[in-house]
């Protein structure tokens, strides 16, 4: 089969389309016949060696796909070596969805949309009522976790983003405000990815009890060292969070994920696809990723 491998680490140029074994079938996995992968902003830290890789030189990026088992069953899976033709995928990290649901829609709550949900209901542990400020509010966790904020009861959503286009496309997905810092009113619950300097200023926005929570850096910029007095004297908090190890509690993934399904279905969630690629172009797709050109869920398709 082919698939896409990472034989160093580095930039999209290290990622190879090439001929390699076909997975083969373990007693308990379901073999899929890859429908589409996943791309996430993870893999291209994976790539990069910033993040842990999935195993030893070479290995095959991805961690999400919707295939086909042996039997006609059409599925949205966690797995390893998502960048492929086919995988393996162990039952308990698979769920079984249906023809109607795109393929990239589908992928959009896996990795990001599970990231939202826990966002909001694990890290965050939103309230009815309150504020919510959602960074990178166009990008594939932030456009998620604008609509289930107001799913979950925000009083206002406001949202963070980087360009006009990006600002009107929070708002047409339900934002109540595009709006910069400083912010006009404190803020309940801010979710930043982004780091650096916004991560300085969401801290100095945030409302008496209000939580900021941190689940990345795509800045590459380390935040101001973080002085406790200033969460003291708001009895304010800084929690970071990491999906796949809160995935590990009962239900984080099964119940969460069903939850996210019957949004979507029901037309109450409304997963954004994005481009659409040949597995053999991924290089292409990390750097249209990492040069932000582009809005919603990215796949590649063998």
């Amino acid at each position: 089969m082919r698939a896409v491998h990472v034989s160093r680490h580095g930039g999209p140029e290290v990622l190879t389309y090439t001929e390699v074994p076909d997975p083969e079938p373990v007693e308990g996995r379901l073999l899929l016949d890859v429908e589409a992968a996943g791309v996430n902003f993870v893999d291209t830290l994976v790539t990069d060696g910033s993040y842990p890789a999935p195993g030893p030189f070479p290995f095959v990026p991805g961690s999400e796909v919707v295939g086909r088992t042996a039997d006609g069953r059409r599925v949205l899976a966690r797995v390893r070596a998502g960048y492929a033709e086919r995988v393996l995928a162990d039952p308990a990290a698979a769920v079984e969805i249906p023809e109607e649901l795109g393929a990239a829609q589908a992928l959009s709550l896996l990795m990001q949309g599970l990231t939202a949900w826990h966002l909001l209901t694990s890290a965050a542990r939103l309230q009815p009522g309150e504020t919510v400020v959602v960074h990178a509010a166009a990008g594939g966790v932030g456009h998620l976790a604008v609509q289930l904020a107001r799913e979950f009861g925000a009083g206002r959503v406001l949202a963070v983003a980087s360009t006009a286009e990006r600002r009107k496309a929070a708002l047409d997905l339900g934002a109540d405000e595009a709006v910069e810092y400083p912010l006009a009113a404190p803020a309940d619950v801010v979710l930043d990815a982004s780091g650096g300097a916004l991560f300085d200023l969401a801290l100095g926005s945030l409302a008496e009890h209000g939580r900021l929570v941190t689940y990345g850096n795509a800045s590459r910029t380390p935040p101001a060292a973080l002085d406790p007095t200033r969460l003291l004297m708001l009895n304010a908090s800084v929690t970071g969070f990491q999906l796949g190890r809160s995935l590990s509690r009962p239900g984080a993934f099964s119940t969460a994920l069903a939850g996210l399904l019957e949004l979507t279905l029901q037309g109450r969630l409304v997963p954004k696809a994005g481009g659409s690629y040949p597995l053999a172009e991924a290089a292409r797709a990390h750097e249209d990723l990492l040069a932000r050109r582009t809005m919603g869920k990215l796949v590649l398709v063998p």
